[in-house]
């Protein structure tokens, strides 16, 4: 296990080196200067190179792409200061250190995503097994109907609809904002269930269907009607073997949704206002604020490939199989 995980381990590295330089060459070898974006429209010569030096973009880009990854692991010196390892740069807008910002964003989104995993795992692999066990009764068909209505929704039109009704009109729960966990575990469960339960809307209608497509699929297997024939029990054979067999998929996807939350729910952050990860992306795109989006985007890579190790890991302990190939 211990080998198969290593083997994982750098992959992961080598894919996020390549992840780091293909992104850095296209954000900072691109024609436009982002020196003359934050000196203004009346900038002097001799003001400007000031300003690129300053940024540290008056070098070549591959040294300063070797920079800034020496700067990750041993830290970086810059006109602003100090930055220590692991060190992303400086904010070419307000000239904050960007995996401080990031790092103050980081608890928002991740309280965002950890609720709306929640919810949406439950209701969604819930509302799937008792599809798959009714199959074809009315329980499936209200099942698949409200899966199919929930993937079309669009989070900005529930998001601003549900503010709207639950609390401006019925006034059942609060404005949705982020408060620390660890300050008032009230407020910080009341101020995110709005946003959790919008969030996970079209992620219950995903796992939904796809849990009931892969327990039935699994319900259909040759061992599983050996298991009937032996006169098991329904619920037995149902959650001991039919489940196991379909947890496959939904691990996978699982893996993938979760770190693509936590590099930043765009959508969701802009429609109820939070400060998180995905809404300091936007400001970065709208600033034109280069190194704090390389910043985010390395953030949200590192999260999708991390899950995705430990999904492999997930499926290892699932699968002996797996281990020995």
């Amino acid at each position: 296990m211990s080998r198969f995980l290593l083997r994982r381990l750098l992959g992961a590295a080598v894919i996020l080196m390549i992840i780091s330089a293909v992104t850095f060459f296209l954000f900072f070898a691109v024609p436009r200067d982002p020196a003359r974006f934050a000196c203004g429209k009346i900038c002097p010569p001799e003001t400007l190179e000031l300003v690129r030096h300053n940024m540290g973009i008056d070098e070549p880009v591959f040294l300063q792409y070797w920079h800034w990854l020496i700067g990750i692991f041993a830290g970086r010196d810059f006109t602003y200061g100090r930055c220590d390892a692991p060190c992303l740069g400086y904010s070419f807008v307000n000239q904050q250190p960007i995996f401080d910002a990031i790092v103050d964003r980081f608890p928002t989104t991740l309280s965002l995503t950890i609720g709306a995993a929640v919810v949406f795992l439950l209701f969604g692999i819930g509302m799937g097994m008792i599809a798959a066990a009714r199959q074809g009764r009315p329980a499936d068909k209200i099942a698949s109907s409200a899966s199919l209505i929930g993937a079309s929704m669009q989070i900005y039109f529930v998001g601003v609809l549900a503010t709207w009704v639950l609390v401006d009109q019925l006034q059942l729960f609060e404005r949705p904002a982020y408060h620390e966990l660890t300050a008032d575990p009230v407020k910080w469960f009341s101020g995110l269930l709005i946003p959790w339960l919008v969030l996970s809307i079209i992620f219950t209608a995903n796992y939904t269907r796809m849990t009931r497509s892969s327990m039935v699929e699994q319900l259909s297997e040759d061992y599983v009607r050996t298991a009937r024939a032996k006169g098991m029990p329904s619920r037995t054979v149902f959650l001991r073997f039919a489940w196991r067999g379909a947890m496959g998929p939904i691990i996978t996807i699982f893996g993938v949704d979760l770190g693509a939350l936590l590099g930043g729910a765009i959508i969701t952050e802009q429609t109820f206002v939070l400060h998180g990860i995905g809404e300091l992306s936007i400001k970065a795109v709208v600033n034109q604020d280069l190194p704090m989006l390389l910043g985010v985007v390395l953030v949200a890579a590192t999260a999708i490939v991390l899950f995705n190790i430990v999904v492999d890991a997930a499926y290892a302990f699932i699968d002996p199989r797996v281990r020995l190939s």
